[in-house]
């Protein structure tokens, strides 16, 4: 039976240096891609900033370009985010729902895990989620991947392992009980390894680490043996026997100076609910646990331009000095480039001869021509030509041509968001809607700021109502004084609401009682996804032409009204609504009919008597 510290030495070194094979011709090091993306993303040459004689090496960055391409093409934002009802029974579910989603948004600042993940999933392809629930709130951040260990072919087949560093403060705060940071660490393991690590010093009694007030601790989590939950596991237990459960350990080790032995400790161990963390990508590669992103797609296109630039560079170098050569039997064998490079001084016998060498005819175009070719490639293997990036088309270029271009270049990152939008679906089923119902056990007033179709559907609810319980209010009241309560006019007592709710502006506040239950967990005990779907929509869309398109069929409405009388032409009219993305026909149908004119006072009133006689009566 292996212990946890033996299990995270292992999988570290598997990690760090072995690899993978996905075919009979590519080998996959997920460790070595990580630090060549990072390299990359850096301006970093992976074999050193300097040549065989020591001179600098360029680096022509093309990968930067695509990643921030990639990155606001499939952006999703806090706003694209709602549910949807999928029963009219639903639609006061789904509002209050919407409500609550926002405003945990907003507590948890989602908008930056969405602008980090995005970030992670434009540079690397994928990027792993967290949720954690602490101190009644649920966090979200994005795992960096270069502090993860994990299986390289099948992320969930292995437990997570994340590398964390804190110093001897921090751990210290984290074990002791009523600090703000209390994690339910182990005391005496944390002051075992923080006196372990700070004492750690040379023969001469000098610090051994360079930095020392950081100390490395690892993070397990995933289904492991229910045996490393225990202080003294039973190690005689029967294969058949052995139960595997979701559990969590923090631990640490340090190596000593001795043949194999290693100081292990464990900080915290303990049981989960179930795993906190997720995989994601924008297009899934069979075979291997990460994805192919913007930086990776260009790794021969980026070695390639780089070389191109040195020989450039080196070119343009050698072309900007005088180069002597001669028939002095003094420099046979010698290297007079390098001689030149590193500066040295030559010297020369009286009488031999010394004539220039032509080193002016360099072919730069031919050079530039290469490069340029690498660059090209890049653009169409990243799906980011001129038109998408922003540039100015090649005169001559037809600007249908350029937006033709740039509509099939988005497609692929139509795709890329919308596998962006069904993991924000996966996130909300298995985290935040969970998370929303355990904290719905009140009668807390909440407040949504919507936009108008969504005051119009949601007034449409509350009010009529709202108006029924007022009257039946103030209506028993006037009968327990003696009174005879006036008649029930839908008309008027609905009027007064708007009135009331005109001075919100968007905003609209509930409680749970004026629903009808006394707890918001009243409301949501039929939160069930057959009911309410989560949808994310993609804001990637020509807004121009959108407009150009409700600007057109509104002025073909305006001249001639008649035109929707006609079923087919009303067929034809919805559906370009409908392609548009932006506008519903529904909402249409939704917008209040004008409030009849009232001719007189007690006329008026008759009239809306007369047609709704017994609606609200007590």
């Amino acid at each position: 039976m292996k212990t946890v510290h033996e299990i995270v030495r292992e999988a570290e070194q598997q990690y760090t240096t072995g690899s993978v094979k996905l075919g009979d011709y590519v080998e996959f090091s997920m460790h070595d891609t990580i630090e060549t993306i990072d390299a990359y993303l850096n301006s970093k040459h992976i074999s050193g900033p300097k040549d065989s004689l020591n001179r600098d090496k360029p680096f022509f960055n093309i990968v930067t370009a695509a990643v921030n391409i990639w990155y606001r093409a499939t952006d999703i934002d806090r706003k694209d985010i709602r549910f949807v009802p999928t029963k009219t029974s639903s639609i006061v579910l789904a509002f209050v729902a919407n409500v609550l989603l926002q405003n945990w948004m907003d507590k948890a600042r989602f908008g930056v895990f969405l602008n980090q993940w995005g970030r992670a999933l434009a540079r690397y392809g994928s990027a792993v989620a967290k949720f954690v629930e602490r101190d009644g709130e649920l966090l979200a951040n994005v795992l960096p991947w270069n502090r993860l260990i994990v299986d390289q072919v099948d992320y969930y087949s292995l437990p997570r392992i994340e590398k964390l560093y804190k110093t001897p403060a921090q751990l210290k705060a984290m074990a002791i009980p009523g600090s703000p940071d209390y994690a339910g660490y182990d005391l005496e393991q944390v002051k075992a390894l923080v006196d372990t690590i700070t004492t750690r010093k040379t023969l001469k009694r000098q610090p051994k680490d360079n930095q020392p007030d950081f100390i490395e601790l690892y993070e397990v989590s995933g289904v492991m043996d229910s045996r490393l939950l225990e202080d003294e596991p039973d190690e005689s237990v029967e294969d058949e026997d052995i139960t595997y459960k979701q559990q969590i350990h923090i631990i640490s080790f340090v190596g000593r100076d001795t043949k194999d032995g290693f100081d292990d400790f464990t900080l915290y161990r303990g049981r989960e609910r179930k795993r906190t963390d997720m995989l994601t990508h924008l297009i899934e590669e069979d075979g291997r646990t990460l994805a192919i992103g913007a930086v990776e797609h260009l790794f021969e296109a980026q070695w390639m331009t780089n070389h191109s630039v040195k020989n450039m560079k080196d070119t343009l170098d050698l072309v900007s000095k005088v180069i002597f050569q001669t028939a002095d039997p003094f420099y046979v064998g010698r290297n007079v480039l390098s001689a030149i490079e590193v500066g040295d001084i030559l010297t020369h016998e009286e009488g031999k001869p010394l004539t220039l060498v032509n080193n002016q005819n360099a072919s730069i175009v031919a050079l530039q021509n290469f490069g340029t070719m690498w660059q090209s490639l890049a653009r169409d293997i990243t799906s980011t030509p001129e038109a998408i990036r922003g540039q100015t088309l090649p005169s001559g270029t037809p600007y249908a041509l350029g937006a033709y271009l740039g509509s099939q270049a988005n497609s692929l990152f139509e795709i890329m968001t919308e596998n962006k939008g069904l993991a924000i679906e996966d996130m909300m089923r298995e985290y935040v809607i969970p998370f929303l119902k355990k904290q719905l056990k009140n009668k807390d007033e909440i407040v949504g700021i919507l936009d108008d179709a969504g005051i119009r559907e949601i007034d449409s609810i509350y009010i009529p109502a709202e108006a029924v319980r007022r009257y039946n209010k103030r209506a028993t009241e006037e009968v327990l004084n003696g009174a005879i309560p006036s008649p029930f006019v839908a008309e008027m007592e609905q009027n007064a609401i708007r009135q009331e709710l005109g001075s919100l502006g968007n905003k609209r506040f509930f409680k749970p009682d004026e629903l009808g239950k006394k707890q918001w967990a009243e409301i949501f005990s039929d939160f069930e996804w057959d009911n309410i779907r989560v949808e994310v929509t993609n804001e990637q869309v020509d807004k121009q032409a959108v407009l150009t398109t409700l600007s057109s069929v509104l002025q073909t409405i305006a001249a001639n009204p008649a035109i929707l009388q006609d079923p087919n032409a009303k067929m034809i009219f919805n559906q370009i609504l409908a392609e548009t993305g932006r506008l519903s026909p529904l909402q249409l149908s939704t917008q209040p009919a004008p409030a009849p004119q009232a001719s007189g006072g007690v006329e008026a009133i008759s009239k809306l008597a007369e047609a709704e006689p017994n609606n609200g009566r007590v």
